[in-house]
Order: structure tokens, then C-alpha cells, then sequence
């Protein structure tokens, strides 16, 4: 089998919480971890020394504490997926459009692993 790509890099991970500022006021208040931004009620994002910490509420079919997510940061997210697709992975998400940054648009796209689980890519794609 040929690897389209090493997955290496963690970027992000999800956490999905019962109370959004019950969880901000531990990892921000408590744990020290800079708070980077909110997006509404339910989600904020946090900075664990360049590891985006993502804090919300059960969304989907989402439990709390049982819905995080891995996401690997790369490039050209839409080859990488669709290689890791005819390599085995079983897709959840195509690529696609997910918001517009102050410096880039970011992309995500969803796989599953053999257990279910959620695996998420993410390109933050520049000019």
C-alpha cells in the first residue's frame, strides 16, 4: 500500500463538553491555556502551545466525552482525502468549506477509523 501523505502534525482536537463556559473556565481559568476565540454559545477555541484545543457542546450524534476528534493539519486536503478513501479510510465528510479566517479560508474533511471514530483533516488555505 503507498501512503498519499505521513499524517504527523496534530492540529486541532475537539472536545465536546456538557457546558461550554463551565469548560472554558477550567482549561482557559484553570489549566492556563490562552483562549484564542469563541464562535457563539457553544464553541470556543483554545491554544495548547499550537495544538487548537476545540471546545462545544454535543452536536450530531455527538456525546460529552465521547465525541473527540483528531485533526491532521495538511495540504491539498481534498488529494489527501480522496487517497486515503481508495486506501482503506471510510469517508464521513468530503472536504469542504468550513470558515473564513482574518488569513485564510479553512477546509475540513471527515474519515472514520475502523472503530468508528471520527479522524478530521484540516487545510488552511492561504490567498
Amino acid at each position: 500500500m503507498t501512503l498519499p501523505a505521513k499524517l504527523s502534525t496534530i492540529r486541532q482536537i475537539a472536545i465536546t463538553v456538557s457546558d461550554v463556559d463551565t469548560a472554558v473556565a477550567f482549561y482557559h481559568g484553570i489549566l492556563g491555556l490562552d483562549l484564542l476565540f469563541r464562535a457563539g454559545p457553544n464553541l470556543a477555541f483554545l491554544d495548547a502551545a499550537g495544538v487548537r484545543i476545540m471546545l462545544s457542546t454535543p452536536q450530531g450524534a455527538g456525546t460529552v466525552g465521547g465525541n473527540s476528534i483528531l485533526y491532521f493539519s495538511v495540504s491539498d486536503i481534498s488529494s489527501v482525502h480522496d487517497a486515503l478513501v481508495r486506501n482503506g479510510a471510510t469517508s464521513e465528510r468530503a472536504p469542504s468549506f468550513a470558515a473564513q479566517m482574518p488569513d485564510h479560508d479553512l477546509w475540513t474533511g471527515f474519515l472514520r477509523d475502523p472503530d468508528g471514530n471520527l479522524v478530521g483533516l484540516m487545510e488552511e488555505k492561504r490567498g
